[in-house]
Protein backbone atom coordinates (compact mmCIF):
# COMPACT_ATOMS: atom_id res chain seq x y z
CA UNK A 1 0.00 0.00 0.00
CA UNK A 2 2.64 2.10 0.85
CA UNK A 3 3.77 2.14 -3.11
CA UNK A 4 0.26 3.01 -4.46
CA UNK A 5 -0.15 6.59 -4.65
CA UNK A 6 -3.42 8.38 -3.26
CA UNK A 7 -5.82 7.68 -6.17
CA UNK A 8 -4.75 3.64 -6.66
CA UNK A 9 -4.99 3.37 -2.34
CA UNK A 10 -8.45 4.93 -3.29
CA UNK A 11 -8.84 2.29 -5.74
CA UNK A 12 -7.76 -0.61 -3.65
CA UNK A 13 -10.00 0.13 -0.86
CA UNK A 14 -12.46 -0.21 -3.49
CA UNK A 15 -11.40 -3.24 -4.85
CA UNK A 16 -11.80 -4.71 -1.65
CA UNK A 17 -15.33 -3.94 -0.64
CA UNK A 18 -16.58 -5.29 -4.47
CA UNK A 19 -14.29 -8.34 -3.14
CA UNK A 20 -16.46 -8.15 0.12
CA UNK A 21 -19.43 -7.83 -1.92
CA UNK A 22 -18.58 -10.52 -4.72
CA UNK A 23 -17.51 -13.06 -1.97
CA UNK A 24 -20.91 -12.75 -0.21
CA UNK A 25 -22.75 -13.46 -3.27
CA UNK A 26 -20.95 -16.58 -3.36
CA UNK A 27 -22.25 -17.34 -0.02
CA UNK A 28 -26.26 -16.36 -0.37
CA UNK A 29 -27.48 -19.08 -2.72
CA UNK A 30 -26.79 -21.62 0.18
CA UNK A 31 -28.77 -19.03 2.63
CA UNK A 32 -32.66 -18.98 2.99
CA UNK A 33 -34.12 -15.39 1.60
CA UNK A 34 -36.15 -15.76 4.58
CA UNK A 35 -32.75 -15.45 7.31
CA UNK A 36 -31.03 -12.86 5.27
CA UNK A 37 -34.28 -11.38 2.79
CA UNK A 38 -32.19 -7.97 2.00
CA UNK A 39 -29.08 -9.10 1.31
CA UNK A 40 -30.85 -11.87 -0.98
CA UNK A 41 -30.95 -9.17 -3.31
CA UNK A 42 -26.98 -9.27 -4.16
CA UNK A 43 -27.37 -12.07 -6.12
CA UNK A 44 -29.12 -10.27 -8.73
CA UNK A 45 -26.01 -8.44 -8.89
CA UNK A 46 -23.67 -11.07 -8.67
CA UNK A 47 -22.39 -10.67 -12.15
CA UNK A 48 -22.15 -6.92 -12.07
CA UNK A 49 -19.51 -7.76 -9.70
CA UNK A 50 -18.03 -10.53 -11.28
CA UNK A 51 -17.52 -7.77 -14.16
CA UNK A 52 -16.24 -5.61 -12.06
CA UNK A 53 -13.63 -7.76 -10.67
CA UNK A 54 -12.41 -8.18 -14.28
CA UNK A 55 -11.91 -4.45 -14.69
CA UNK A 56 -9.97 -3.92 -11.59
CA UNK A 57 -7.67 -7.10 -12.90
CA UNK A 58 -7.38 -4.73 -16.00
CA UNK A 59 -6.43 -2.22 -14.47
CA UNK A 60 -4.11 -3.43 -12.03
CA UNK A 61 -2.59 -5.41 -14.42
CA UNK A 62 -1.90 -2.70 -16.73
CA UNK A 63 0.36 -1.48 -14.03
CA UNK A 64 1.87 -4.58 -13.19
CA UNK A 65 0.68 -3.92 -9.91
CA UNK A 66 0.35 -7.30 -7.55
CA UNK A 67 -3.26 -5.74 -6.43
CA UNK A 68 -4.51 -7.69 -9.31
CA UNK A 69 -3.89 -10.81 -7.52
CA UNK A 70 -7.14 -9.72 -5.18
CA UNK A 71 -9.73 -9.73 -7.86
CA UNK A 72 -7.52 -12.90 -10.01
CA UNK A 73 -8.69 -15.24 -7.31
CA UNK A 74 -11.81 -13.72 -6.13
CA UNK A 75 -13.11 -14.73 -10.27
CA UNK A 76 -11.24 -18.25 -10.29
CA UNK A 77 -13.35 -18.96 -7.36
CA UNK A 78 -16.72 -17.74 -8.99
CA UNK A 79 -15.91 -19.38 -12.33
CA UNK A 80 -18.88 -21.37 -12.16
CA UNK A 81 -20.85 -18.25 -11.44
CA UNK A 82 -20.10 -17.13 -14.65
CA UNK A 83 -20.43 -19.97 -16.78
CA UNK A 84 -24.30 -19.32 -15.61
CA UNK A 85 -24.47 -16.08 -16.77
CA UNK A 86 -22.10 -15.93 -20.24
CA UNK A 87 -21.41 -18.86 -22.52
CA UNK A 88 -18.62 -18.94 -24.94
CA UNK A 89 -19.05 -22.03 -26.90
CA UNK A 90 -22.65 -23.80 -27.32
CA UNK A 91 -23.55 -27.18 -28.10
CA UNK A 92 -25.06 -28.40 -31.31
CA UNK A 93 -24.65 -31.87 -31.76
CA UNK A 94 -25.82 -34.41 -34.55
CA UNK A 95 -29.47 -34.82 -34.42
CA UNK A 96 -31.00 -38.70 -34.12
CA UNK A 97 -34.11 -39.80 -34.41
CA UNK A 98 -34.78 -40.33 -31.00
CA UNK A 99 -34.04 -37.06 -30.17
CA UNK A 100 -36.98 -34.61 -28.71
CA UNK A 101 -37.57 -31.13 -27.91
CA UNK A 102 -38.64 -29.18 -25.11
CA UNK A 103 -40.20 -25.39 -25.45
CA UNK A 104 -40.72 -23.13 -22.46
CA UNK A 105 -42.61 -19.70 -22.77
CA UNK A 106 -43.94 -17.21 -20.83
CA UNK A 107 -46.73 -15.84 -23.41
CA UNK A 108 -48.30 -13.17 -20.93
CA UNK A 109 -51.38 -14.15 -21.81
CA UNK A 110 -51.26 -13.69 -25.54
CA UNK A 111 -51.23 -10.00 -25.36
CA UNK A 112 -54.95 -10.02 -23.93
CA UNK A 113 -55.03 -7.02 -22.35
CA UNK A 114 -52.61 -4.90 -25.35
CA UNK A 115 -49.32 -4.40 -23.58
CA UNK A 116 -47.79 -4.65 -26.67
CA UNK A 117 -49.26 -2.45 -29.99
CA UNK A 118 -49.16 -5.86 -32.27
CA UNK A 119 -52.48 -7.22 -32.40
CA UNK A 120 -51.35 -10.46 -33.81
CA UNK A 121 -49.18 -12.01 -30.82
CA UNK A 122 -51.34 -14.45 -30.21
CA UNK A 123 -51.13 -16.17 -33.74
CA UNK A 124 -47.52 -14.99 -33.66
CA UNK A 125 -46.72 -17.29 -31.06
CA UNK A 126 -48.62 -19.69 -33.06
CA UNK A 127 -46.73 -19.69 -35.86
CA UNK A 128 -43.26 -19.79 -34.10
CA UNK A 129 -44.81 -22.64 -32.23
CA UNK A 130 -45.72 -24.87 -35.54
CA UNK A 131 -42.15 -23.60 -37.02
CA UNK A 132 -39.83 -24.62 -34.30
CA UNK A 133 -42.38 -27.71 -33.92
CA UNK A 134 -41.19 -29.04 -30.54
CA UNK A 135 -42.67 -32.31 -28.73
CA UNK A 136 -43.21 -31.09 -25.40
CA UNK A 137 -44.58 -27.34 -24.45
CA UNK A 138 -44.66 -25.39 -21.73
CA UNK A 139 -46.68 -22.21 -21.12
CA UNK A 140 -46.53 -19.60 -18.49
CA UNK A 141 -49.31 -17.57 -17.71
CA UNK A 142 -51.56 -18.88 -20.42
CA UNK A 143 -54.51 -17.87 -21.49
CA UNK A 144 -57.65 -19.66 -23.37
CA UNK A 145 -58.50 -16.15 -25.07
CA UNK A 146 -56.10 -16.71 -27.81
CA UNK A 147 -58.21 -20.39 -28.65
CA UNK A 148 -55.42 -21.97 -28.94
CA UNK A 149 -55.77 -25.09 -31.25
CA UNK A 150 -52.38 -26.74 -31.92
CA UNK A 151 -53.51 -30.02 -33.59
CA UNK A 152 -50.37 -31.71 -33.19
CA UNK A 153 -50.43 -31.59 -29.27
CA UNK A 154 -53.67 -34.46 -29.04
CA UNK A 155 -52.59 -34.72 -25.31
CA UNK A 156 -52.66 -31.71 -23.06
CA UNK A 157 -52.70 -30.54 -19.15
CA UNK A 158 -54.53 -27.17 -19.01
CA UNK A 159 -55.04 -25.55 -15.42
CA UNK A 160 -56.35 -21.85 -15.22
CA UNK A 161 -57.55 -19.96 -12.24
CA UNK A 162 -59.13 -16.38 -11.87
CA UNK A 163 -63.06 -15.13 -11.71
CA UNK A 164 -63.45 -12.87 -14.44
CA UNK A 165 -59.82 -13.44 -15.81
CA UNK A 166 -58.64 -16.97 -16.05
CA UNK A 167 -54.90 -17.48 -16.47
CA UNK A 168 -52.55 -20.07 -15.52
CA UNK A 169 -50.42 -22.85 -17.40
CA UNK A 170 -50.34 -25.35 -19.86
CA UNK A 171 -48.53 -28.35 -21.11
CA UNK A 172 -48.69 -29.52 -24.57
CA UNK A 173 -47.18 -32.74 -25.80
CA UNK A 174 -46.95 -35.08 -28.60
CA UNK A 175 -46.79 -38.14 -26.42
CA UNK A 176 -49.28 -40.24 -24.66
CA UNK A 177 -50.22 -38.15 -20.83
CA UNK A 178 -50.67 -40.98 -18.25
CA UNK A 179 -50.93 -38.73 -15.38
CA UNK A 180 -51.39 -35.20 -14.17
CA UNK A 181 -51.43 -32.66 -11.46
CA UNK A 182 -51.15 -29.05 -9.53
CA UNK A 183 -48.48 -28.06 -7.01
CA UNK A 184 -51.19 -25.19 -5.28
CA UNK A 185 -48.60 -22.53 -4.58
CA UNK A 186 -50.23 -20.65 -1.25
CA UNK A 187 -50.88 -17.22 -0.58
CA UNK A 188 -50.26 -16.71 -4.22
CA UNK A 189 -51.66 -16.20 -8.36
CA UNK A 190 -48.97 -18.38 -9.27
CA UNK A 191 -48.89 -22.20 -9.63
CA UNK A 192 -46.90 -25.21 -10.79
CA UNK A 193 -48.44 -28.09 -13.51
CA UNK A 194 -47.21 -31.43 -14.17
CA UNK A 195 -47.87 -33.91 -16.91
CA UNK A 196 -46.13 -38.02 -16.95
CA UNK A 197 -45.69 -38.10 -20.50
CA UNK A 198 -44.45 -41.78 -22.05
CA UNK A 199 -41.72 -41.48 -24.68
CA UNK A 200 -41.25 -45.19 -25.91
CA UNK A 201 -41.33 -47.10 -22.68
CA UNK A 202 -39.70 -44.30 -20.82
CA UNK A 203 -42.36 -42.15 -18.40
CA UNK A 204 -41.34 -38.36 -18.10
CA UNK A 205 -42.45 -36.52 -15.40
CA UNK A 206 -42.41 -32.45 -16.96
CA UNK A 207 -43.32 -29.49 -14.54
CA UNK A 208 -43.99 -26.64 -15.79
CA UNK A 209 -43.55 -23.81 -12.77
CA UNK A 210 -44.12 -19.66 -12.56
CA UNK A 211 -42.78 -19.02 -8.79
CA UNK A 212 -43.99 -15.18 -7.00
CA UNK A 213 -43.21 -12.55 -9.52
CA UNK A 214 -41.37 -9.23 -8.47
CA UNK A 215 -43.33 -6.91 -10.17
CA UNK A 216 -40.91 -4.79 -11.30
CA UNK A 217 -41.02 -2.07 -14.21
CA UNK A 218 -38.43 -3.12 -17.22
CA UNK A 219 -38.62 0.76 -18.13
CA UNK A 220 -35.59 1.61 -15.33
CA UNK A 221 -36.71 5.66 -16.35
CA UNK A 222 -39.37 4.77 -14.37
CA UNK A 223 -38.01 4.10 -11.10
CA UNK A 224 -36.74 6.95 -9.00
CA UNK A 225 -35.73 6.60 -5.41
CA UNK A 226 -38.41 6.30 -3.27
CA UNK A 227 -39.74 3.74 -5.37
CA UNK A 228 -36.08 2.23 -5.62
CA UNK A 229 -36.99 1.96 -1.88
CA UNK A 230 -39.83 0.11 -2.43
CA UNK A 231 -38.78 -2.33 -4.85
CA UNK A 232 -36.03 -3.30 -2.55
CA UNK A 233 -38.46 -4.38 -0.05
CA UNK A 234 -40.48 -5.76 -2.62
CA UNK A 235 -37.65 -7.91 -3.73
CA UNK A 236 -36.64 -9.16 -0.43
CA UNK A 237 -40.39 -10.27 0.17
CA UNK A 238 -40.78 -11.71 -3.17
CA UNK A 239 -37.40 -13.83 -2.18
CA UNK A 240 -38.88 -15.25 0.75
CA UNK A 241 -41.97 -16.22 -1.13
CA UNK A 242 -39.80 -18.00 -4.07
CA UNK A 243 -38.34 -20.10 -1.02
CA UNK A 244 -41.66 -21.47 0.30
CA UNK A 245 -42.67 -22.02 -3.18
CA UNK A 246 -39.36 -24.01 -4.31
CA UNK A 247 -39.36 -26.25 -1.07
CA UNK A 248 -42.85 -27.42 -1.81
CA UNK A 249 -41.32 -28.27 -5.25
CA UNK A 250 -38.57 -30.06 -3.81
CA UNK A 251 -40.58 -32.07 -1.78
CA UNK A 252 -43.24 -33.02 -4.40
CA UNK A 253 -40.55 -34.11 -6.84
CA UNK A 254 -38.86 -36.73 -4.22
CA UNK A 255 -42.02 -38.39 -4.23
CA UNK A 256 -41.81 -39.23 -7.92
CA UNK A 257 -38.64 -41.42 -8.70
CA UNK A 258 -38.91 -41.51 -12.56
CA UNK A 259 -37.01 -38.80 -14.66
CA UNK A 260 -37.97 -35.22 -14.13
CA UNK A 261 -37.58 -32.39 -16.53
CA UNK A 262 -38.63 -28.59 -15.00
CA UNK A 263 -39.70 -25.79 -17.34
CA UNK A 264 -40.75 -22.28 -16.56
CA UNK A 265 -40.11 -18.90 -15.40
CA UNK A 266 -38.37 -18.80 -11.60
CA UNK A 267 -38.44 -14.95 -11.65
CA UNK A 268 -35.13 -15.15 -10.14
CA UNK A 269 -31.49 -15.74 -11.45
CA UNK A 270 -29.09 -18.89 -11.89
CA UNK A 271 -27.34 -17.23 -8.75
CA UNK A 272 -30.56 -17.35 -6.32
CA UNK A 273 -30.75 -19.43 -3.44
CA UNK A 274 -34.75 -20.36 -5.18
CA UNK A 275 -32.86 -21.48 -8.19
CA UNK A 276 -29.95 -23.70 -6.21
CA UNK A 277 -32.68 -25.43 -4.39
CA UNK A 278 -34.72 -26.27 -7.55
CA UNK A 279 -31.85 -27.24 -10.02
CA UNK A 280 -30.24 -29.56 -6.83
CA UNK A 281 -28.55 -32.35 -9.13
CA UNK A 282 -29.83 -31.56 -11.96
CA UNK A 283 -28.48 -30.09 -15.24
CA UNK A 284 -29.25 -26.72 -16.49
CA UNK A 285 -30.08 -26.75 -20.38
CA UNK A 286 -28.64 -23.33 -20.73
CA UNK A 287 -25.22 -24.05 -19.38
CA UNK A 288 -24.71 -27.36 -20.58
CA UNK A 289 -25.33 -26.37 -24.69
CA UNK A 290 -26.29 -22.36 -24.47
CA UNK A 291 -24.44 -19.42 -26.14
CA UNK A 292 -23.79 -16.13 -24.78
CA UNK A 293 -25.99 -14.74 -22.20
CA UNK A 294 -28.97 -16.35 -22.88
CA UNK A 295 -31.63 -13.69 -21.78
CA UNK A 296 -35.22 -14.37 -21.44
CA UNK A 297 -36.86 -11.17 -19.89
CA UNK A 298 -37.31 -8.51 -21.91
CA UNK A 299 -35.40 -5.87 -19.45
CA UNK A 300 -33.35 -3.32 -21.50
CA UNK A 301 -30.90 -2.58 -19.58
CA UNK A 302 -29.67 -6.08 -17.94
CA UNK A 303 -29.28 -9.79 -20.03
CA UNK A 304 -31.84 -11.24 -17.18
CA UNK A 305 -32.11 -15.16 -17.33
CA UNK A 306 -35.19 -16.28 -15.41
CA UNK A 307 -36.77 -18.85 -17.55
CA UNK A 308 -35.01 -22.25 -17.69
CA UNK A 309 -35.01 -25.69 -18.85
CA UNK A 310 -33.71 -27.99 -16.21
CA UNK A 311 -33.07 -32.22 -16.93
CA UNK A 312 -31.91 -35.29 -14.76
CA UNK A 313 -28.68 -36.16 -15.30
CA UNK A 314 -30.23 -39.10 -17.39
CA UNK A 315 -30.96 -36.68 -20.32
CA UNK A 316 -27.98 -35.04 -22.63
CA UNK A 317 -28.66 -31.82 -23.74
CA UNK A 318 -27.50 -32.03 -27.60
CA UNK A 319 -28.73 -28.31 -28.42
CA UNK A 320 -30.12 -24.97 -26.38
CA UNK A 321 -31.78 -22.21 -28.40
CA UNK A 322 -33.28 -18.59 -27.09
CA UNK A 323 -35.01 -17.05 -29.41
CA UNK A 324 -34.56 -13.21 -27.83
CA UNK A 325 -35.07 -11.84 -31.84
CA UNK A 326 -38.68 -13.27 -30.81
CA UNK A 327 -40.54 -10.20 -29.39
CA UNK A 328 -43.94 -11.41 -28.56
CA UNK A 329 -44.18 -11.24 -24.64
CA UNK A 330 -41.69 -9.72 -22.09
CA UNK A 331 -40.00 -13.21 -22.07
CA UNK A 332 -38.79 -14.78 -24.55
CA UNK A 333 -39.25 -18.25 -25.88
CA UNK A 334 -36.53 -21.06 -24.63
CA UNK A 335 -35.85 -24.82 -26.49
CA UNK A 336 -33.66 -27.69 -25.86
CA UNK A 337 -33.10 -30.58 -28.11
CA UNK A 338 -32.59 -33.80 -25.58
CA UNK A 339 -31.59 -38.11 -25.53
CA UNK A 340 -31.38 -40.47 -23.12
CA UNK A 341 -27.55 -40.70 -22.11
CA UNK A 342 -26.97 -44.40 -23.08
CA UNK A 343 -24.48 -44.85 -20.66
CA UNK A 344 -26.80 -43.39 -18.01
CA UNK A 345 -29.70 -45.40 -19.15
CA UNK A 346 -27.60 -48.43 -18.64
CA UNK A 347 -26.76 -47.94 -15.11
CA UNK A 348 -30.56 -47.80 -14.40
Amino acid sequence: MKKLNWFNKLAFFLNIVLVTLTLMGYLLPSMAPKLFPFLSVLTLILPTLLILNLVFVVYWALQFKRQALLSIIVFLIGYTFFAKFYKFTSKNEEPFETDFTVLSYNVRLFNLFEWMPDENVAENIKLFIEKQNPDIICFQEFSKSADYKLDDYKFRHIIMHGNKIKTGQAIYSKFRIIDQGEIALPSSDNNVVYADIVKNKDTIRVYSIHLQSVNISPDINEIDERKSKRIFNRLSEAFKVQQLQSELIQEHMKDFKGHKIICGDMNNTAFSYVYKNIVGNMNDAFVEAGKGFGQTYNYKYYPARIDYILVDNIFEVKEFKTFNDFKNSDHFPIMARLNFNRDKKKDN
